[in-house]
């Protein structure tokens, strides 16, 4: 049985900033960025992705629905 791994995306383009996401990460893996969208919002990018579980909190907590989760099963 191999590990879970999981990888998040963000489109940072509709991301307002909110920080629901950074809060709910259990691993903290998403941080606010120093910079921002076009809209002028700071936005979040996975900091550290290699210790993504793929447990999908950072979407489920997300408003406008801004991050996609995926998982992949690590072979041992």
């Amino acid at each position: 049985m191999g590990k879970m791994r999981g990888a998040i995306v963000v489109n940072t383009d509709r991301c307002k900033g909110c920080s629901l996401c950074v809060e709910a990460c259990p691993k903290t893996v998403i941080a606010l960025a120093k910079k921002v969208n076009v809209h002028g919002y700071p936005y979040v990018e996975a900091v550290s992705p290699d210790d993504c579980i793929g447990c999908a909190s950072c979407a489920i907590v997300c408003p406008d629905g801004c991050i996609t989760v995926y998982k992949k099963r690590m072979e041992d």
